[in-house]
């Protein structure tokens, strides 16, 4: 009796599900044996609230599109991804679907070039192709956004076009004839049929098997309405996911929200951000635009968005976001345990119930899976999150242009990357400034100073808000009108300007996949009169002053207008006029607090800004150093910043800061024993009890990014005792 086919037929058919409860499936951990499938059990039951053991399944980091082991692979815009019954990974990126086999090796498996064409393997062409599903037969689905069509690429890489004719529209139809408008999301149900997140016509799609596309629900106007069909209404629906039983999962990014659509049409909300109840604050940052859904055959659904936490909701309603196995909350200030990425865009899950997530900022692929002792791809832990990719804080190497007109001419910067920051609620120390302002009169243009393709499915937020903005590429531009001049138009045909029943704005639409050259207007700076530029190449965020600006000059020294010390207590050891402080040996340990501020050349006379380096040095009372102190100990760099909302407080003093934006003067003052190394901030102490009792001189050491070092101020006199 021939075997392969009978094999076949119990992976790839209809009949999988009735075997016995077993599947032949291969294990993805081991290299595959020609011709000898290894046998796995069924579907693992998923764990509630698992620890995840992260480590990265290809790429490194860096922007490119390079095949070859996963280490040295390369991806430009990772999407979405799906797992094949053989452990084969498939991705969606750029204009390529690409493959990741069990042995590590990434190849391109069909497309290559931006286009729209059907065809085997290399030949065929997509645009920006998003999310990617298979079906039973080993076929991968795929939401081809840029083309407004849904493609299948079969298990030998050939491509046809299952719906969609290549132009933005909305029309129920057969195959081509069928309109779509940038779909992102897409699943294939038990049966073949294909469900569509048709994103910017705010519905939901159904493509039948037959090839006729209908209309599940959505009334094609961007709101949150439940209902039956198209009584309903969805904004901006980016992820889909379909049960055994028929039942559909959305992602609905816009209204931060996860929805459910019956199989009698009827949507409801699952989950949305609390506002008024314990615990909101947590549940506000889980559910915060969500882009990816994934489902478990038992049921369990997870959910990626901003804020790049992988998040579990089990059957019973509860949500948890996955801790991270190597990463206990006290290595890092205020840390919530959870594993943090930065951009997921699509998870798939594997059938042992590891994850597989694409990360469109680190621009890698990772695996989520529980801890164990085996060996393997998950075990073979590459880089952690924390790690800079290779080259990212040198990512320019030519004079970069400035956001504001001209670019080739300097601008004022008005605040760097580390700042603290206030809140209009009263708190001094609220967050990081996470970027760099570079002032601007109310109504010039915001432009692109890199060439990029919008990846987010949903780019811009805050629509009329101060905090308006949009990402692009490694860069997000803050504090402007996205995409409208100073009269509230549109500036070109790439930013839709959705409007309510009354004609009042409600929307700037900008499609993923739309293209922007330098120069090319973003928007037009609103009321808080700069832009506000991040910078996160592979992820983390990383100081913008790596970008070399045409014509930027620092050659001001920081100013230090004070040196404190506390005890333990936190009480400030008295000081006199003219007199050494005395520090009793037996306070053990103490902190200590300078005061500090730097400025640029174009600076005007109030301006204040935050240092780059800071640490201190310990010398003897003539002035050479105490063992150990030969260099000043570097305690905080600010190329990088944590991710901890928290952690602001442990670098910064509480006498730091200012409680509202304006002119008033912030107040820098550093708690210079913590560390803040790598993007990771801790605490520290300088332990006097190890001193000999004598005069001392305490040194400030104090930096800005173009290496001025401040030298008037720095040195404290002290006297242990």
């Amino acid at each position: 009796m021939n075997r392969k086919p009978l094999i076949a037929a119990l992976v790839f058919g209809a009949g999988l599900a009735a075997v016995a409860g077993l599947y032949f499936v291969f294990d993805y951990r081991q290299p595959p044996t020609p011709g000898r499938p290894v046998w796995l059990a069924a579907e693992a039951p998923t764990r509630t609230a698992w620890s995840a053991r992260v480590a990265t399944l290809a790429g490194d980091g860096i922007e490119g599109s390079a095949d070859g082991a996963a280490a040295a692979s390369r991806f430009s815009d990772p999407f979405g991804t799906a797992v094949d019954a053989h452990g084969n990974v498939y991705v969606a990126d750029g204009n390529r679907i690409r493959r990741v086999g069990p042995d590590g090796v990434v190849s391109t498996f069909a497309g290559g070039r931006a286009g729209f064409a059907d065809g085997p393997g290399a030949t065929a062409a997509f645009d920006t192709p998003s999310a990617l599903a298979i079906d039973r037969l080993g076929n991968l689905v795929v939401a081809d956004t840029g083309n407004n069509a849904i493609r299948k690429v079969a298990p030998d890489g050939s491509v046809s076009t299952l719906a969609g004719g290549g132009e933005a529209g909305y029309l129920d139809g057969v195959g081509r004839a069928a309109r779509f408008d940038g779909p992102v999301g897409v699943a294939v149900g038990r049966d073949g049929t294909v469900w569509v997140a048709d994103t910017y016509n705010d519905r939901i799609r159904r493509i039948g098997r037959d090839g006729s596309v209908t209309t599940v629900a959505g009334s094609g106007t961007p709101a949150s309405l439940g209902g039956i069909g198209t009584a309903a209404a969805f904004d901006t629906p980016t992820a889909i996911a379909v049960s055994k039983e028929g039942t559909l999962f959305v992602a609905d990014t816009g209204n931060d929200a996860i929805r459910r659509i019956d199989k009698d049409g009827s949507v409801s909300t699952l989950a949305v951000p609390l506002e008024d109840e314990q615990g909101a604050n947590v549940q506000r940052a889980l559910l915060r635009r969500p882009v990816a859904v994934a489902l478990t055959h038992d049921g369990y659904l997870y959910i990626g968005g901003a804020g790049g936490r992988i998040v579990q909701r089990a059957p019973d309603g509860h949500y948890r976001a996955l801790a991270d196995a190597d990463r206990p909350p006290q290595t890092s200030y205020a840390s919530d345990g959870s594993v943090r990425l930065y951009a997921p865009r699509a998870i798939a899950v594997r059938r042992d119930g590891a994850l597989v997530v694409s990360d469109a900022q680190a621009l890698r692929l990772f695996s989520l899976a529980p801890p164990r002792a085996t060996s393997g791809a998950t075990a073979a832990a590459a880089p952690r999150l924390s790690a800079m990719a290779p080259a990212a804080a040198a990512a320019a190497v030519a004079a970069m242009p400035w956001p504001v007109g001209p670019q080739g001419e300097p601008h004022e910067v008005v605040g760097v990357m580390g700042e603290v920051r206030g809140n209009y609620s009263g708190e001094s120390r609220d967050h990081f400034h996470a970027g760099l302002d570079i002032r601007a009169d109310i109504g010039t243009r915001v432009l692109a100073i890199l060439p990029a393709t919008v990846s987010d499915p949903y780019p811009n937020w805050a629509l009329g808000e101060l905090g308006e903005g949009m990402s692009l590429g490694p860069l997000n531009y803050i504090h402007m009108r996205v995409g409208r001049d100073s009269g509230g138009k549109a500036l070109d045909g790439r930013f839709q300007l959705l409007r309510g029943a009354n004609g009042s704005l409600v929307r700037v639409r900008v499609r993923r996949g739309t293209r922007f050259a330098v120069g090319d207007a973003l928007g037009t700076i609103n009321p808080m009169a700069h832009v506000h530029m991040e910078y996160h190449p592979g992820g983390a965020m990383v100081n913008p002053l790596t970008l070399p600006f045409v014509g930027l000059r620092d050659t001001v020294a920081p100013r230090i207008q004070g040196i404190a010390l506390y005890d333990a207590a936190g009480r400030r050891l008295p000081a006199k006029k003219d007199r050494r402080l005395v520090v009793a040996r037996a306070l053990g340990q103490v902190a200590i607090v300078a005061d500090v501020y730097d400025q640029m050349d174009g600076n005007l006379a109030r301006r204040r800004l935050g240092l780059y380096k800071l640490g201190y040095q310990l010398l003897q009372a003539d002035g050479s150093p105490v063992a150990g102190f030969e260099a000043p100990r570097i305690t905080q760099v600010y190329d990088r910043l944590p991710r901890e909302h928290e952690a602001v407080k442990l670098v910064y003093a509480d006498s730091s800061g200012i409680t509202v934006y304006g002119s008033k003067a912030t107040r820098f003052a550093y708690a210079v024993n913590n560390t803040l190394q790598g993007g990771v901030a801790l605490p520290g102490s300088w332990q006097v009890d190890a001193l000999a009792p004598g005069d001392y001189i305490l040194r400030i050491y104090a930096a800005d990014y173009g290496g001025q070092v401040a030298l008037e101020g720095r040195d404290l006199a002290i006297t242990v005792e």
